[in-house]
C-alpha cells in the first residue's frame, strides 16, 4: 500500500512539474467524458420530457395514422363517429387533429408555434382544459369560425402576460379572435404544452389547405378492452382502405416502447461517436508517456540500480497514466454537468443528469490509462539498467 502511495506522489509530482503537457495529454480524455455526458444527459432529458407527456395521457388513448395517400377515398370524421357511437361501451370520445406550424402575431410582437386544429372532444381525449375562457364549442366547428385557444407561454411572449381573452390576433395573416387559455403544462416553456394554438378543426383544414385529417385520437373507457377495440378499429379501416399500410392503429404503450428503444439505438449511437475522441485521447496519452519514458531513462536506471524491480517501474507509469486520465475524466465530468445545466435553465433543450453513465465514464477514463499506458510503461520496465544509467 506505501508503495502505491508513494507512486501516487510522484505521479502528482510529475504532472505539476509539466502543467500545459500534463493538461495538452489530457485534453482528448477531457472532451470525450465532457461530450460523453452532455450527449447522453440531453438525449436522457428528451426521451424523459417526451415519456411524460405520453404517460400523462394515461393507457387509454388509441391513435389513427393514415398514412395512404393514394386511396380512392378516405375515411372521414363522420364515419369515426358513427364507428364511435356503435361502440359506445367501449369509446369515450374522438377527436380529430391537424397539426402544423405557424406565426402568431399580436401587435408588433411575432411568435411562431404549433397549430392543433380539434373539436370540442378533444378535451376529453387528451385531458385539455382551460385556465380562462371556454375551450372550442361544436359550433365553432360548424360554423368555421376564426376563435383560437393559446398556452400559458405564447401569453407570457405574445402578450407580454397580458389577459389575451377577446384580443384580436393573426395566425398566417388570417384574423382570430383569443377566447381561452390553456391550463399550464410544462412550467410554460417554449416548445412545450404551453407553446401551442387551439383552432376548429375545419378552420384548420382551410388555414393549411389541408382537407383530409389523418391523424384521430380516441379514448376509450377501459385501457384493459384497448387491444380489443384496436382490433375493431383495424378490421373497419380494411374495409375502407383494403390495404394494412394505409394506415396505423397504436396505443400509448405501443408509442413508448418504440420511442424507448429508439432512444437507447440513438444514445448508445451518440455516445460511440464521442467515445472516438476518447482513443485520440488515449493515443496522445501513450506518445507523451513515451517521451516521458525516453526523458526519464537516468532516472529510471538509477532507481533499478539501487534496487527497484521490473514491477515497481510498470506501477509506476500505470499510476502516472491512469492519474492523467482521471483527472481528465473528472474535469471532463465537471464540464458535461455544467452544459447540461447551462442548456436547461436558458430551456435549450431538457436534460438530466446521469449518475450512472458519469461513473462509467470515470471508470473508462481510467481504464484508458491502464491500456494506453501499459507499452510505455512495459517499455520502462524493461529498460537494462546499464544501458540506462549510461544514457545521455
Amino acid at each position: 500500500m506505501a508503495q502505491f502511495a508513494l507512486a501516487f506522489k510522484m505521479a502528482i509530482k510529475s504532472i505539476l512539474s509539466n502543467k500545459l503537457r500534463s493538461f495538452l495529454t489530457m485534453l482528448g480524455v477531457i472532451i470525450g467524458i465532457w461530450a460523453v455526458i452532455a450527449v447522453v444527459g440531453l438525449a436522457q432529458g428528451s426521451t424523459k420530457s417526451i415519456t411524460d407527456r405520453l404517460q400523462r395521457l394515461g393507457t387509454n388513448l388509441i391513435q389513427i395514422n393514415i398514412t395512404g395517400r393514394n386511396s380512392n377515398r378516405n375515411v372521414t370524421y363522420e364515419e369515426l363517429q358513427q364507428f364511435a357511437e356503435q361502440h359506445a361501451d367501449d369509446i369515450e370520445a374522438i377527436a380529430p387533429t391537424v397539426s402544423s406550424s405557424v406565426t402568431l402575431k399580436y401587435g408588433t410582437n411575432t411568435h411562431d408555434t404549433t397549430l392543433i386544429g380539434t373539436t370540442a372532444d378533444y378535451s376529453t381525449v387528451r385531458d385539455v382544459n382551460v385556465s380562462s375562457g371556454r375551450f372550442i364549442l361544436p359550433i365553432d366547428v360548424d360554423y368555421r369560425q376564426k376563435v383560437a385557444l393559446v398556452g400559458t407561454y405564447i401569453v407570457k411572449d405574445l402578450f407580454n402576460g397580458q389577459n389575451p381573452i377577446g384580443k384580436k390576433i393573426k395566425i398566417n395573416g388570417q384574423i382570430f379572435t383569443v377566447v381561452g387559455v390553456l391550463e399550464e403544462r410544462a412550467n410554460s416553456q417554449e416548445q412545450s404544452d404551453d407553446d401551442q394554438v387551439i383552432v376548429p378543426v375545419t378552420v384548420a383544414q382551410r388555414l393549411t389547405r389541408n382537407a383530409i385529417i389523418r391523424n384521430f385520437a380516441i379514448k376509450i373507457t377501459d385501457g384493459n378492452r384497448s387491444e380489443a377495440v384496436m382490433n375493431y378499429l383495424n378490421d373497419f379501416l380494411m374495409k375502407i382502405y383494403n390495404d394494412s399500410t394505409a394506415f396505423r392503429v397504436f396505443n400509448t404503450a405501443q408509442l413508448l416502447d418504440t420511442l424507448n428503444s429508439v432512444t437507447q439505438t440513438l444514445t448508445l449511437m451518440l455516445a460511440g461517436i464521442a467515445a472516438i475522441s476518447l482513443i485520440v485521447g488515449g493515443i496522445g496519452i501513450m506518445n507523451i508517456m513515451l517521451v516521458s519514458v525516453t526523458e526519464r531513462t537516468r532516472e529510471i536506471g538509477i532507481r533499478k540500480a539501487i534496487g527497484a524491480k521490473r514491477r515497481n517501474i510498470l506501477v509506476q507509469f500505470l499510476i502516472e497514466a491512469s492519474v492523467v486520465t482521471g483527472l481528465g475524466g473528472m474535469v471532463g465530468i465537471i464540464l458535461g454537468f455544467v452544459t447540461i445545466r447551462v442548456m436547461s435553465k436558458l430551456n435549450i433543450a431538457t436534460a438530466i443528469f446521469s449518475i450512472p453513465w458519469a461513473v462509467l465514464a470515470f471508470t473508462i477514463s481510467l481504464a484508458i490509462g491502464i491500456v494506453f499506458g501499459l507499452f510505455p510503461a512495459s517499455k520502462a520496465s524493461r529498460l537494462n539498467p546499464i544501458e540506462a544509467l549510461r544514457y545521455e
